[in-house]
C-alpha cells in the first residue's frame, strides 16, 4: 500500500491556478531579489573576471538554472498538480522518498532560516551604528529572536506573509538599482587585480546554480500552479532568466563601481551600501531586514511542511520550532556566514537530485511515471554520485586550491553525474517497479 503522504495527497485542480505573472515568476523573482543571493556574489568573481565577463556568466547561469533545475519539476507539477514530496517518489521510491527529497529540503531550509537570521541581524546592527558581531550579546539576542519569531510565523502566519511578499520584492529591487545609479560612473574604470578569466567566469556560474539547486527542485510546487506549459516556460524565463541576470548583474556592478571610485577594502555589497553614508544606508540596512521576512517565513513555512509530512507524529509547530532554534545557532556562532560553501553543499545535495528527476522524466516519455516501489536503486546510486563529483571543490576535501578551482561548477557537473548515472543504472535494471496502485493526478489517474 502507498504511504500517507502519497495516497492522500490531493492534486491542484485547475480551477486553483493563475497566469505565470501572477505566481511564478514574482515568487521566483523575490528568491534572486533577496540580498543573500548577491552579498556577495563579486567575492572571488569580480576580482578574477572582468565586468563583462561575469555578466556573461550571469546569462549562462540562468539559462542552466532553467534548462537545467527549473523545467523538468515545474512541468512535473504542472502535469501532475502534486508536490514534490510525491512527486520525487518516481525518482527515489515510497520509501526513499521519505529521505530525498523529502527529508533533505527541510533539513537544508533549517540552513537557509540560519542565513536569513545571521545577514538580518548584521543589517539591523548596522541600521543603528553597531558593528557588533557574532558572538557578542546583540548580535545574539537578535538572531535568536529573528529565527525564533520567523519560524513561528512561517507555521502560524504564512497566509499573512504571503498577501504583502509581492510588495516586498520591490524593496530591494529599488535600493539595488539606487546603489547601482550612485556608483554606475565608475564601472567602466575597474580594473580585475588577479586576472584569472576562466575561474571567475565559472565560479560565478557556480554560485547561482549552487544557491538556486534547491528552489529548482521546488520547481514542481511552483509548477503545480501553472496552468499550462507556457506559464512553466514564460514564468521560468523571466522569474529565472531575467531575474538572476537583472538581481546578480546590477549589485556586481555596483560593487566594481564602488571599488573604482572608493578603493573600498572588500568587494561585499553590503561595503558598498555603507558607502552611501548618513540616513541613506542607515534606511537601506533596515530596509533589506525588512525585506528578509518573506524568505525567512518560506523557509520555515518549507522545513515544517517537510518534517510534519515525513514524520506526521511530530506537531508541525514543534518540527519548526526545533529547526528555528538550530538556525539560532547556527547564526549566533557565525557558522551561517559561509555563504559559498553553503552554496556548494545545496549544489552537491540538489544537483543530482534534479539530474536523476530529468533522466526519470525522460525515460517515462516525458511524463510522471507514478510512485516506484520501496527504494528505488537508481535514484539513490544517482545521488550519491552527483553529490561526490558536486563537494570534491570544497573544503571538506583534501584537494589543493588550484585541482578545486579546475572541478567548477560543480553543482552543474553534479547535475550531470546524476542524470548519466540515473540512465545507467536504469537501463541496468536498477530502476525499480512502478507501484501497481492508482495516485490521482490533475491528468486523471496514474498507474
Amino acid at each position: 500500500m502507498l504511504p500517507d503522504y502519497i495516497s492522500k495527497a490531493v492534486p491542484n485542480p485547475a480551477s486553483n491556478r493563475a497566469p505565470w505573472y501572477k505566481n511564478t515568476a514574482p515568487t521566483y523573482a523575490g528568491v534572486f531579489l533577496w540580498i543573500v543571493f548577491y552579498k556577495t556574489i563579486a567575492v572571488g568573481t569580480l576580482d578574477r573576471a572582468g565586468v563583462g565577463l561575469c555578466l556573461l556568466g550571469l546569462l549562462v547561469a540562468g539559462i542552466l538554472s532553467y534548462a537545467l533545475f527549473y523545467r523538468v519539476p515545474a512541468m512535473l507539477g504542472m502535469q501532475t498538480g502534486l508536490p514534490l514530496y510525491v512527486v520525487g517518489s518516481s525518482t527515489f521510491g515510497t520509501k526513499g522518498g521519505y529521505l530525498m527529497p523529502g527529508l533533505l529540503m527541510g533539513v537544508l531550509q533549517v540552513g537557509w532560516m540560519s542565513v536569513n537570521a545571521y545577514v538580518s541581524a548584521s543589517f539591523v546592527l548596522s541600521a543603528v551604528g553597531s558593528k557588533s558581531g557574532p558572538g557578542s550579546l546583540s548580535f545574539s539576542v537578535i538572531a535568536g529572536v529573528w529565527a525564533l519569531a520567523m519560524g513561528y510565523i512561517g507555521v502560524k502566519g504564512i497566509q499573512y506573509v504571503s498577501k504583502f511578499s509581492t510588495f516586498l520584492n520591490w524593496i530591494p529591487l529599488l535600493m539595488i538599482i539606487v546603489v547601482f545609479a550612485s556608483t554606475a560612473r565608475g564601472v567602466s574604470h575597474y580594473v580585475v587585480p588577479t586576472p584569472a578569466p576562466y575561474l571567475g567566469f565559472v565560479l560565478i556560474i557556480q554560485v547561482v546554480v549552487g544557491f538556486f539547486a534547491t528552489a529548482g527542485a521546488a520547481g514542481v510546487d511552483f509548477g503545480l500552479n501553472s496552468r499550462n506549459e507556457s506559464d512553466v516556460r514564460w514564468g521560468g524565463l523571466v522569474g529565472v532568466g531575467l531575474a538572476i541576470l537583472v538581481a546578480g548583474g546590477l549589485p556586481l556592478m555596483a560593487v566594481a563601481g564602488a571599488k573604482a571610485l572608493y578603493n573600498i577594502p572588500d568587494l561585499d555589497f553590503q561595503t558598498v551600501i555603507g558607502q552611501t553614508g548618513g540616513f541613506v544606508a542607515t534606511a537601506m540596512f533596515g530596509l533589506f531586514a525588512l525585506a528578509s521576512i518573506a524568505p525567512a517565513c518560506v523557509s520555515s513555512f518549507i522545513a515544517g511542511n517537510s518534517f510534519a509530512t515525513m514524520i506526521p507524529g511530530v506537531p508541525r509547530l514543534s518540527s519548526a520550532m526545533v529547526g528555528a532554534a538550530v538556525a539560532a545557532v547556527l547564526a549566533i556562532t557565525g557558522a551561517a556566514n559561509d555563504l559559498k560553501g553553503l552554496f556548494g553543499i545545496i549544489g552537491a545535495s540538489f544537483g543530482p537530485i534534479c539530474g536523476a528527476m530529468m533522466a526519470d522524466y525522460l525515460l517515462s516519455g516525458r511524463k510522471w511515471s507514478g510512485p516506484r516501489e520501496g527504494v528505488n536503486l537508481a535514484g539513490y546510486g544517482a545521488w550519491v554520485v552527483g553529490f561526490i563529483v558536486g563537494i570534491l571543490p570544497s573544503d571538506f576535501m583534501p584537494l589543493s586550491a588550484e585541482t578545486k578551482a579546475y572541478l567548477q561548477p560543480a553543482a552543474v557537473y553534479s547535475f550531470v553525474a546524476g542524470l548519466v548515472v540515473y540512465m545507467v543504472l536504469a537501463k541496468a535494471g536498477l530502476q525499480s517497479k512502478v507501484v501497481p496502485e492508482r495516485v490521482n493526478t490533475a491528468q486523471g489517474a496514474t498507474v
